[in-house]
């Protein structure tokens, strides 16, 4: 019986499988099996994994039913102590499964270890770092933002998932998000402080889903707030308006020249400093409210150039 489950849900995902399966085949442990719940998809996806020749993978067909039914299924054809989750686009620093394990086995109070991510071009270029510092019981910093970043990050005990159970079906972009916090309620978390995880954003498919992703985590957060407790209810205005300010800057990404796409951002932001004022101290809100002025003085073309000027002059790690 392997020690780790990877479950990787695959649609549709020709032009990334192999990379992502790659770098977890190349994890420096070596101990885990790898199920790719391939869940309907209707290019070469499947085609693709039948050329990866490795004992370790198992590659399992369904009907199309979603990243969170995908993750489920994943969970129930498992056999490892430990799990972990991998998107079909995403991509491991190759002792990422080796130094969370570590950071669990150290740790047996935790049901979940993290790692710092980066966020990536559809090319593989580094974009933005997340480096969160939160370990123990987070629960109310989970509560503000979803610092995990994404649904690649963590390797989890299976009593912690079996705790919980399943991954809520209806639920997709936030699907993750709302996992953690649930994971949160009674049990610890360990960080590993390393670049780990690397996420990739892909333009093609969030333009035309961002009203319904932000959708999912406000709804995410009215269901979290719900189960919470009294104690913790004074952080929900801090939390809309950190949602409202991450869609904001997300919108942003892709303003082109339409009025309509910069006054979304311009309503999002204003929404979020409405619902918490006090953000405007911080250099995250001051900066978002600098970018969102330039793009609306300066064409989005050249504020773009602008910000990616900026972001290329700044240190950067290796891609692993």
């Amino acid at each position: 019986m392997p020690n780790i489950s990877v479950i990787i849900p695959a649609y549709n995902a020709e032009r990334t499988i192999l990379e992502t399966v790659a770098s977890a085949l190349e994890q420096t442990l070596s101990d885990f099996e790898l199920i790719v719940i391939n869940d309907g998809s209707t290019d070469r996806t499947l085609e693709r994994l039948q050329t990866i020749k490795d004992n370790r993978l198992q590659i399992l067909s369904y009907e199309n039913g979603g990243v969170s039914a995908a993750r489920n299924r994943g969970i129930v054809r498992s056999t490892g102590k430990f799990i972990a989750f991998l998107d079909a686009d995403d991509l491991w620093a190759s002792d990422k499964l080796e130094l969370q394990l570590a950071a669990l086995q150290a740790h047996p109070e935790a049901g979940l270890a993290y790692s710092w991510t980066y966020s990536i071009s559809e090319s593989g270029d580094l974009l933005a770092p997340v480096e969160p510092s939160f370990s123990g019981r987070i629960y109310a910093d989970l509560l503000l933002w979803n610092f995990l970043s994404n649904g690649s990050n963590p390797l989890i005990r299976r009593q912690a998932i079996e705790s919980v159970g399943e991954f809520v079906s209806e639920l997709n972009s936030a699907a993750d998000w709302d996992y953690w916090l649930r994971l949160a309620v009674n049990w610890a978390f360990v960080l590993v402080p390393q670049h780990q995880v690397f996420y990739r954003l892909s333009t093609s498919s969030m333009s035309s889903k961002l009203d319904n992703m932000k959708q999912e985590s406000l709804l995410t957060l009215e269901r979290a707030f719900e189960a919470a407790p009294a104690a913790l209810q004074s952080l929900k205005n801090q939390s809309l308006s950190n949602t409202y300010q991450y869609y904001a800057e997300v919108y942003l990404r892709d303003v082109t020249n339409s009025a309509g796409e910069i006054d979304r951002v311009v309503r999002n932001l204003w929404t979020g400093v409405s619902l918490y004022p006090a953000s405007l101290r911080s250099r995250y809100t001051q900066s978002l409210v600098a970018k969102t002025l330039l793009t609306k003085i300066l064409s989005p073309e050249t504020a773009h150039q602008l910000f990616q000027f900026v972001q290329k002059r700044k240190p950067k790690k290796a891609l692993v």
